[in-house]
């Protein structure tokens, strides 16, 4: 059940994240510190490559974490350098570029950790 709900969850995050990775926020809530953004962009990816490690893991094909891992690291830096063309207000920032493949490596360590297909 969970599988049949996972590959649309993570289709509509990866669309959200694209959108609000090219568009101005205002107002966002603040989290007290001053890496309030570089957190963001931490949970953000972590989620990213939690949901589609978690989806594609289910095949058990040799490499597809990789595969994932490094497509998802690519979808990351292919947004934040190109954010600034569609964006005047949005810029490059290489830390919020380290922050978003922390979050991938972080996402994906706990998706092979974690078999949500056994959660009850």
């Amino acid at each position: 059940m969970v599988k049949k709900f996972l590959l649309p969850v993570a289709i509509i995050y990866t669309i959200w994240l694209t959108v609000v990775s090219l568009i101005s926020l205002k107002n966002i809530p603040s989290l007290g510190s001053s890496f309030d953004d570089k957190i963001y962009h931490l949970l953000a990816y972590l989620l990213l490559a939690f949901l589609w490690i978690t989806y594609f893991k289910s095949y058990k094909k040799k490499y597809i974490a990789l595969i994932v891992f490094s497509v998802t690291i690519l979808f990351g830096v292919l947004l934040e350098l190109t954010q600034h063309q569609f964006n005047p207000n949005r810029t490059y920032d290489s830390y919020d570029l380290m922050a978003n493949c922390l979050g991938v490596i972080l996402g994906t360590l706990i998706a092979l950790r974690i078999d949500v297909f056994k959660l009850k």
